[in-house]
């Protein structure tokens, strides 16, 4: 690779005598671009660091699913197409997530692929009230997915949300067993803000997570805003697989598209 003009960085926390190491943030600085190996859950972690450096991430899945991953570990021959540039960055787009506490912005978070506020215990229902302008809705349910494009093929589907192609820009809110008939799933643009409160009447504990971590209790006075975040991560592309043929192979089904 050093014939090619190339060298490769590993953090300093691994320790290898084949490879240069640096600080993790310094190795963002330093780098054109990231590889990742793993599975959905470390592509999410590092593309959204990369993206705060504007460096676009290639996932080579090592995982169970991989959705986010471009190549698979049998299609390692295509790597030297980075040395070429024969590559495609695709863009999606996060969610800026803020947490208030009696007013006061306490914390605030990137998603790529959704928050979700949930009940602590397992069959407790919680009171949510969304706000999107001047228009609020209440649900009784287990919980609430906000959700990208990208996250529209995980929590989100499971719980009954649609199928979303990333390359559009929208935010969905998807209820999770909502103690209701007409509580369905809705689409948002993408340039609203999305104002979450939630409470227990039996005093259950009511969790909000980021992109499957939990980041902050929510309490009667927390208040979570969310809007589309100035950040895009950036997913390098090395073959020609479209969303819809990613889609077919990943959930295992039938149809060709």
């Amino acid at each position: 690779m050093k014939k090619e003009g190339i060298e490769a960085y590993l953090p300093d926390t691994i320790c290898s005598p084949n490879f240069k190491t640096a600080p993790e943030d310094e190795l963002y600085r330093l780098a054109d671009l990231v590889i990742t190996i793993g599975g959905d859950g470390t592509i999410i972690r590092y593309a959204k660091r990369a993206a705060l450096d504007n460096k676009p991430v290639l996932g080579i899945n090592a995982g169970r699913m991989g959705y986010l991953a471009n190549i698979e570990q049998n299609e390692l021959h295509l790597i030297p197409k980075l040395i070429n540039n024969e590559y495609n960055v695709e863009e999606r787009m996060m969610l800026n997530v803020e947490v208030f506490e009696n007013g006061e912005k306490v914390n605030e978070f990137s998603a790529l692929n959704d928050a979700v506020i949930t009940s602590g215990f397992i069959s407790r229902i919680i009171d949510i009230s969304v706000s999107v302008g001047r228009d609020t809705i209440n649900y009784l349910a287990d919980g609430l997915i906000i959700s990208t494009p990208t996250g529209s093929t995980a929590y989100s589907m499971s719980a009954g949300g649609p199928i979303i192609d990333p390359s559009t820009e929208n935010i969905c809110i998807t209820p999770i067993c909502s103690h209701s008939l007409s509580a369905k799933p809705i689409l948002l643009g993408v340039n609203n803000e999305i104002t979450l409160k939630s409470f227990s009447k039996k005093r259950t504990e009511i969790y909000l997570t980021v992109d499957g971590r939990k980041v902050a209790n929510v309490k009667p006075y927390t208040k979570i805003k969310i809007t589309k975040s100035k950040i895009a991560v950036k997913l390098i592309r090395l073959n020609d697989r479209s969303f819809y043929k990613t889609l077919s192979i990943k959930f295992n089904d039938s149809r060709s598209f």
